[in-house]
């Protein structure tokens, strides 16, 4: 693999604070990219971006940001324009999930995930397709927007109803998206996830105790890693940082509206 693949990218990273959103800041820096990485937790990002500019491969700039704002995702976009002269891909990585059960989900449950989980990838996708038109075609290649779904953009589980309308929300916007978004010369495509060894997964395993799902922490990853995954492990963000670069990269220039699982095995197509 070439290490530089990624030299010459300017990319806008969301929720990137910590779990797969810092771990592909990391990989994307270690293969040439400038970053910009944007979180609610500007601490995270500031202690992710020095760790990045420290190592001395890429560069990168850290902003505080609210994804379900929409003037914070266009002053993400123009902190990237400003840091390195433009923005070649976004990356729409932030989310959350909060289980209930399905008679128990009340409207700021639905609207806390609904809100930061669709509309705030609606917001980033807007906000960096309008730079990137700003900018104007590049010239060998397209710009790229990411959105991020998860194993739940195909299926759904009747304690995650929520986080599931949230994913299959992202499935339309990366088709809708890169039907709209061609004649720009941007595609949309995205990733979506499994079970991720994260510090969401690990409060969502707790969650999921208190609702009265699992009877102790950590017995829902090993039901899910026996019971659902084929491979038999849980992934990390490690495992998603590969597949994360190669649709940041120009190697994925022919592609758009596509969503490919990273999932060990739990939803084929």
């Amino acid at each position: 693999m070439d290490k530089q693949r990624l030299a010459g990218k300017n990319i806008m990273i969301t929720g990137a604070a910590q779990g797969m959103g810092a771990a592909n800041a990391k990989y994307f820096a270690a293969q040439g990219a400038n970053v910009c990485i944007g979180d609610v937790n500007f601490e995270g990002v500031e202690g992710v971006a020095e760790e990045i500019n420290s190592a001395g491969v890429g560069r990168a700039v850290a902003v505080k940001m609210d994804v379900t704002s929409r003037a914070d995702n266009a002053a993400a976009v123009a902190a990237t324009v400003d840091a390195f002269g433009s923005i070649n891909v976004a990356l729409l990585n932030a989310g959350v999930n909060k289980p209930r059960m399905f008679m128990d989900i009340d409207e700021d449950n639905w609207d806390m995930i609904m809100n930061i989980n669709a509309k705030g990838v609606l917001l980033g996708m807007q906000e960096a397709a309008r730079a990137m038109i700003a900018q104007g075609p590049m010239e060998d290649h397209p710009y790229k927007i990411i959105p991020v779904g998860s194993i739940l953009s195909r299926t759904a589980f009747l304690d995650v109803v929520p986080y599931s309308c949230s994913k299959y929300a992202v499935l339309a916007m990366i088709i809708g998206g890169a039907k709209a978004l061609w004649e720009h010369k941007i595609t949309v495509n995205g990733y979506g996830p499994g079970v991720v060894n994260t510090e969401l997964w690990k409060q969502l395993d707790k969650d999921l105790v208190d609702i009265g799902m699992f009877e102790e922490e950590g017995q829902s990853l090993e039901t899910l890693r026996e019971k659902m995954i084929l491979m038999k492990q849980l992934s990390t963000a490690d495992d998603v940082k590969g597949t994360a670069a190669f649709l940041c990269s120009d190697e994925s220039d022919y592609m758009t509206g596509q969503l490919i699982m990273i999932d060990g095995g739990i939803v084929m197509q």
